[in-house]
């Protein structure tokens, strides 16, 4: 059986050194595909922006400067208050985004309650997966 964790979050879209925008996320991982993250980004009233990666790299990016290329995550403090930094580069921009660190925390650690970290390649379906991906081609 399935399970999916999921996570309501607000974050700061960083502008400038003084200016942020506040953006509404929500995160989810599914024990199907338990090394992804799947976060959408509320823009607009009905516009969103969905990003994947690796559940790796988020609990990573709590404690040390984790991922390459379109995400990069660490950890960062602003206005005393422990943040995580997530930093995505795409075909449409960039964008810097600051989130609570300990929102985050708990929403891995129920992932991790689901699919405890090394035991990923039980719940993944290879394939499922790749039936899936053909279809869509």
């Amino acid at each position: 059986m399935d399970t999916t964790v999921s996570c309501e979050l607000r974050l700061r879209l960083i502008l400038s050194s003084e200016s942020s925008l506040p953006v509404r996320a929500s995160l989810r991982n599914d024990t199907a595909d338990p090394y992804a993250v799947r976060a959408v980004f509320h823009t607009g009233d009905e516009d969103t922006v969905e990003w994947v990666f690796a559940r790796e790299v988020l609990t990573a990016g709590l404690h040390v400067p984790a991922g390459i290329g379109d995400i990069q995550i660490w950890p960062c403090r602003s206005r005393g208050l422990d943040i995580v930094c997530i930093a995505l580069t795409g075909e449409e921009g960039e964008a810097l985004l600051h989130a609570p660190a300990r929102v985050l925390e708990a929403f891995l650690s129920r992932t991790e309650a689901a699919v405890p970290p090394g035991t990923e390649h039980g719940h993944f379906c290879l394939d499922e997966e790749l039936s899936h991906l053909l279809a869509e081609s």
